[in-house]
């Protein structure tokens, strides 16, 4: 009976810390984490025949130095190159800000290790930023995806 009271009046106290821990920031060197699901996007209608395939990948950002782990397959042609673009919002095309090497080949695997800027790694959080591989059969653009929490 005594354990049930002490343990009862705890129990009130227990349970705000506990939400204060879940409401607490992970640590200022916490990663943020990222997923982009890479679908074929034609650049226009007669590219349509040509952008085949899908993809995925994860990111971790890490102060401003972006790591990424991905794979695709079922291209027309051989990956030639992937790229970062940033645009003024989610969904709107801009401009490469980064390029990185993938397999050329129709599948495989890629990782790389890239460093951003403070504005760059800001565009990131706020879902400004997509990766496209471009691949010999659709030279514009093959596969693209938004880099979403």
């Amino acid at each position: 009976m005594a354990a049930h009271r002490l343990f009862g009046s705890c129990l009130p106290l227990f349970a705000m810390s506990v939400a204060i821990l879940a409401l607490a920031p992970a640590g200022a060197n916490a990663a943020d984490a990222f997923k982009v699901r890479l679908t074929p996007v034609p650049i226009e209608a007669s590219t349509a025949a040509k952008t085949k395939g899908a993809g995925s990948a994860t990111a971790s950002l890490d102060g401003t130095t972006l790591t990424v782990n991905g794979s695709f397959a079922g291209l027309q042609g051989p990956a030639t190159v992937a790229h970062l673009f940033e645009g003024a919002a989610t969904g709107v095309r801009g401009a490469a800000i980064a390029d990185f090497t993938v397999p050329q080949s129709a599948s495989g695997s890629f990782s790389a290790k890239l460093t951003l800027t403070a504005a760059q790694s800001e565009s990131l959080r706020q879902g400004r930023i997509y990766m496209q591989i471009h691949s010999a059969a659709a030279p514009d653009g093959n596969l693209w995806g938004w880099l979403l929490r």
